[in-house]
């Protein structure tokens, strides 16, 4: 190690000090890290698919269990008990397949190795009523690839220039990130609190 290496140099937002030489090993490590994050990203990628689903494979998709779980863990807490409990109430098995049988909702989900990892609802077309991703994959371009199914669905339709979206509380920046604008305030009804959003993609 030569003296540059050894020389202290003090990070005050971590309260310690390191060696030039410690940096350049931390830097290494984790340039390591996001490069292993990369490599798990596009090996995903390379192996989900995006496959509609119908009334018939409504229950063998899993998809129900996995919209409850994401729900539960990230979103309930904003709502009251009537909240949940209109949500619940939205998603019951017999509500979602009556919806699919009519063609009032379209769905996709994302599938990895078989097993269901994110999916994506809308109703009127163009509004997006249902759109969750498994926590494991969070921050993977799961989201974003959904939302594409979603454009490139609308984008066949003449009149169809933008998509709304009534967002939870929770996922306010992510639909950010995918163009979204809040269009007001947050609301409230049915004890499900939610920001209307809009992305005008053409």
């Amino acid at each position: 190690m030569n003296n540059k290496e050894k020389e202290l140099v003090e990070i005050p937002a971590l309260n310690c000090r390191f060696t030039f030489g410690e940096i350049a090993s931390l830097s290494w490590l984790q340039c390591g890290r996001e490069r292993s994050s990369e490599r798990k990203e596009k090996s995903i990628n390379d192996q989900y698919t995006i496959t509609e689903i119908t009334a018939n494979t409504l229950k063998s998709s899993n998809v129900l269990q996995l919209v409850w779980s994401v729900f539960e863990e990230f979103e309930a807490y904003q709502h009251s008990v009537e909240g949940i409990r209109e949500f619940q109430n939205y998603f019951e098995y017999s509500s979602i397949k009556r919806l699919l049988d009519n063609s009032e909702m379209m769905m996709w989900g994302c599938f990895y190795n078989d097993k269901i990892i994110g999916m994506i609802a809308t109703k009127q077309s163009n509004h997006i009523s249902l759109l969750f991703v498994d926590k494991e994959y969070h921050r993977q371009g799961i989201a974003r690839t959904l939302y594409r199914k979603v454009i490139e669905y609308c984008s066949k339709i003449d009149d169809c220039l933008e998509i709304s979206v009534n967002s939870s509380l929770y996922a306010v920046e992510a639909y950010k990130r995918l163009g979204f604008v809040a269009t007001d305030t947050e609301q409230q009804k049915n004890g499900i609190r939610f920001v209307p959003m809009r992305h005008k993609f053409r």
